[in-house]
């Protein structure tokens, strides 16, 4: 097994949350990780990338080679598109389709939208509103990974159970809220799939 992702979004939005979960799912699975995080200006809004690698065999570096990227994770449509040089030709892109407009000069959302639409594996999500459905509006970024479960290649319930660890002290009502966001997510992508 081996598994390169790029988690993409803008500081605030939960990246690190992503990459948390996975990388416990993957070292509870006795998995290898590397991880390398950029954060930028992520108090500020600005973007927020990290490169997390799986395997079943040792690691050797935490950077993902250009175009050898098995899955790009993204809770902002953008940052989708700034990473597209990094995705291999046969791997997927998922992504929340709601902007984070907080530059003067973004680009035209139904225009990112439809590069988005254009890549032939893509998985486009409107998290936010499935957030807000399920009655918690800030798992948006759970939504999105529960939207990557089916590319993860680690079992499902392996993401439930890093969930629990990670939200552990902040309450059964917040470990629900994002186990509800995981499979809501899920069963977006189940029943989308391009």
């Amino acid at each position: 097994m081996k598994k390169d992702i790029i988690l993409a979004g803008v500081g605030g939005q939960g990246i690190l949350s992503i990459a948390a979960t996975i990388g416990t799912a993957a070292v509870n699975s006795n998995l290898f990780l590397k991880q390398a995080e950029v954060h930028g200006m992520s108090q500020r809004g600005g973007d927020v990338q990290s490169h997390l690698r799986l395997s079943s065999k040792k690691i050797f570096s935490d950077l993902i080679p250009q175009s050898k990227a098995d899955l790009i994770i993204s809770v902002e449509p953008m940052e989708a598109l700034r990473y597209l040089p990094m995705l291999s030709p046969d791997g997927w892109v998922i992504t929340n389709i709601n902007a984070f407009d907080n530059i003067a000069n973004y680009p035209d959302i139904d225009k990112v939208l439809d590069k988005i639409k254009s890549l032939p594996k893509h998985i486009a999500i409107d998290a936010d509103k499935i957030a807000k459905d399920i009655g918690s509006p800030r798992s948006a970024n759970i939504v999105v990974l529960g939207a990557a479960t089916p590319f993860l290649d680690l079992d499902y319930s392996s993401l439930e159970d890093a969930l629990k660890s990670i939200f552990g002290n902040k309450g059964n009502k917040v470990i629900r809220a994002n186990l509800d966001a995981l499979k809501a997510g899920k069963e977006f992508a189940e029943n989308n799939l391009y």
